[in-house]
Order: structure tokens, then sequence, then C-alpha cells
């Protein structure tokens, strides 16, 4: 049956959402329908909003959800009704060279690069007033329903509270996993975190987690400094504070600069200025913010030559069907928490005031 519910359309970019009646298509062959109970809003939706991330219109966003299986397709036997889920923004197909290797996640069947905004099978699952409506990386939750390929779905412990675990779904999993699975950062190091957001302060929580001595956090914001430093931040540095440019102050801070450095926004300074800022020998950065479109780096090759490692991570470096089920029960353990991502609690329909919560800061 086609099922008639409510959803988040984008029209075009840099309008606001608009909540429509869509029609969702019953899932094909591999394919899994879900009822999503919550998602979260990250910056990566609002990238496709101002043009940064490009995708095609109209698109249903959201990529950050947790739900309960409605139907399934025929071929599909790891799901049923009445399962609770995580959609996968980072399919694991299980048979890609990436999926294959112990070294990668990033699963071919993607489609975050170029993005088609199409099921697998080239076509979508979503109209709106008699248009076709694209999906969102594999996943498309800012709606009641959304279809997934069996690929890009992770069975979850059905006593977790999906208002909080929904938060696996991406920016939980993306900062802690660039810290202990990307980064492998080791007891006693030093490590900086540019960017205090959602993720940002996952990013913190594992080096924490993974024994850091000395975590520095920056932020343009002050205001996020009181939760850093709750989570793990020995240090808090605001850039505006200081006359010389950032990687400066660091290394100054430190001696040699940080062993580790996490670029958390998506932003060509930032990202600079974390790689000159961990040791020039074996110091290591990550690039876990989204690069804006159409924008390039120039940096001095030198500072690679020493030996520094220039390194991105995408769902924190986690394969994704493996591993969202095991950090689900990781949390049910409370081996770490999530509360503290949570700064509001909004009904689907204020969708555009959870932006303007985003996009402030707030």
């Amino acid at each position: 049956q086609v099922i008639k519910c409510k959803a988040a359309v984008m029209w075009e970019a840099n309008k606001p959402f608009s909540i429509e009646e869509v029609e969702v298509a019953p899932p094909k062959a591999h394919e899994v329908r879900i009822k999503i109970m919550a998602t979260g809003i990250c910056r990566s939706d609002d990238h496709v909003v101002t043009g940064g991330l490009v995708t095609p219109f109209p698109i249903i966003l959201g990529h950050e959800a947790a739900g309960v299986v409605e139907s399934v397709g025929q071929g599909v036997t790891s799901f049923k009704p009445g399962d609770k889920v995580i959609p996968l923004f980072v399919p694991q197909c299980g048979e890609c060279k990436s999926c294959l290797s112990t070294k990668g996640n990033l699963c071919s069947k993607n489609d975050i690069g170029a993005a088609a905004g199409l099921m697998p099978d080239g076509t979508t699952r979503f109209t709106c007033k008699g248009k076709a409506i694209h999906h969102f990386i594999s996943t498309s939750t800012f709606t009641e329903y959304t279809v997934v390929h069996e690929s890009a779905v992770a069975k979850i412990d059905a006593a977790a509270p999906l208002e909080k675990v929904c938060l696996i779904g991406c920016g939980f999993s993306t900062g802690y996993g660039a810290a202990v699975c990307t980064a492998k950062v080791e007891p006693g190091s030093t490590c900086a975190v540019f960017g205090l957001g959602g993720v940002g302060l996952s990013v913190v929580m594992g080096c924490k987690a993974a024994g850091a001595s000395r975590i520095i956090a920056v932020d343009i914001n002050s205001d996020k400094f009181a939760k850093a430093k709750e989570l793990g931040a020995t240090d808090c540095v605001n850039p505006k504070d200081f006359k010389k440019p950032i990687h400066e102050v660091l290394i100054e801070m430190t001696g040699q600069g940080v062993d580790y450095s996490f670029e958390v926004i998506g932003r060509t300074e930032t990202m600079a200025a974390a790689l000159a800022c961990c040791q020039y020998n074996y110091g290591v950065s990550v690039i876990v913010g989204v690069p804006p479109a159409a924008q390039n780096i120039t940096f001095d090759p030198m500072l690679l030559f020493t030996g520094r490692t220039w390194k991105g991570s995408v769902f924190g470096g986690w394969k994704s069907k493996d591993s969202v089920p095991r950090l689900v029960a990781d949390y049910m353990k409370k081996k770490f928490v999530l509360d503290p991502l949570i700064t509001h609690t909004l009904p689907f329909t204020k969708i555009n005031e959870g932006f303007d919560l985003l996009r402030t800061g707030k």
C-alpha cells in the first residue's frame, strides 16, 4: 500500500522546509519501509539548503534518525515489521572493495559524492503534488515514513530509546569514531578539536574515552565551552581572543603542536589550521566536517613532507551495519552519554525553528 504522510520537503535551495503531504511507495525487493520516530538535525542537511553540498531538488533531507520497520520488500530476511532500526547514510553492501577491506568503511553503494538522490534501482519512492521527490544519502528521514535499501539500515536493541539513539545514526558516531576509529587516539596524547557542535563534542568524548591527557577545544562561540569541558575538554580556546593565527597559538600551548587534530566544521581555512597545528613529524589531522562544494585548499607541501598525516573520516570510520547495533548496545550499557548532545526537542512541524537554532549556534 502507498502511505500518505507528512514530510518536510525542500523544493529549492535557500528556502524554508515546506511541510507537505507526500505519498510513500511500498518497498520493492530488498527494501525496507520505516516509520521514523525521531530525527536529529545535522549541519550536513543545512549544507544542502545553502548549496555547500550539492544534491538534486526537490528533496526530502534528514539522515540521523531512528524508527520502526513498517513493511519489507521481497527477499528481505533480516528485518521484519516492528523491528527498531537506524537508517544508515553510509550503506554496507558487504561486497565492494571498501566493505571487504578491514581498512575501509565507505561502501561504494553510497550516494554522498555525486549524489543521484535516488534508490539503488534509479527511481524514487516519494511523490508530492504529482512530482517525484529525491531521496537524500540513502536515508531521507525528515518524513513520517521513508524507504531505504536493506544495505542502508541496521536493526538495534528493542529496548533502546529512539529519541536518544537516533544520534548514533550520524552525529555521535561520526565524531566519536573519528577519534577512536579513524585517528586511533592513544592514551596520554594531546588533541585539538575545531568546532564544538554535536559532532565536535562527540570527538571530545572519543578523545577522552581513548585516554587523551589534553583535549583543546576550539570554537569562535565561547558559549560552547562549558559543555565541552563537561564532556572532557581540558582547555578551551576562542581564536577571536588572539591576534595571531590559531595554529600558532596551539603550537605555543603544546610545545610542538598536538598529536591529533580534528576539523569538525567544514571550512577550508580551519582544515588548513588543523593540519598546521599538529606535530610536524608524526601529527595526524582528520577532516570530519563536510567540505564545501567547489572550494579547494592551497597549502605548503612541506607540512606533509616532514611526516604529518592528513586524512578524512566519513561516519567515524565505522562499518555501519556492523557497528551501529554495537554502539547502541554500548549506550545501553552506559559506556557513553547522549543527553548532553540534545539541546532541544521539537515537534516535527517546527523543523524550520530547529534549523534556526542550528544556524544561531544554539
